[in-house]
């Protein structure tokens, strides 16, 4: 066990964890925050995506012990109301169905527009490819995206 204090969603939060615990866990049962989604628990599925400064990153295999001084944001952490454009986009494209992977599709399609303001159909394809949705909404949650971008 080990004392780690995390800068999440702005507010710093000092916790003891095992150094192999995946942030998953910390976000979830020691935070209490359960926006961040478990899917696979392997990294292939990317419900459990969360942004480690700019970077979207799968929580459910990356140890608490590796996160250091980086700024970790959850959904939560977009905004308290759901009024971050790309939470908006979400909503106008009607995307969720199940809704259970929209979470980790948000925090991805977050981070590639941080990166990249206004990828073409196929940049977007390319960084949202590790995202899985079982409902299979690929096409509204690319026209999400690309509404931010005009």
């Amino acid at each position: 066990m080990a004392n780690y204090t995390l800068t999440i969603n702005g507010s710093q939060q000092t916790i003891e964890a095992p150094e192999e615990m995946p942030l998953l866990w910390v976000i979830r049962d020691l935070l209490g925050m359960k926006g961040t989604k478990f899917g696979c628990g392997q990294a292939l599925c990317g419900a459990c995506t969360v942004l480690l400064g700019d970077v979207a990153v799968r929580s459910c295999s990356l140890p608490v012990s590796e996160v250091g001084s980086q700024a970790i944001t959850t959904i939560e952490g977009l905004s308290e109301d759901g009024s971050h454009p790309v939470q908006e986009a979400w909503v106008a494209h009607n995307v969720p169905q199940c809704g259970y992977c929209q979470v980790g599709q948000i925090m991805n399609a977050t981070a590639l527009l941080k990166r990249n303001p206004s990828p073409s159909d196929a940049e977007i394809d390319q960084a949202m490819a590790g995202n899985l949705c079982r409902c299979g909404t690929y096409n509204r949650i690319k026209e999400a995206i690309l509404s931010t971008t005009r």
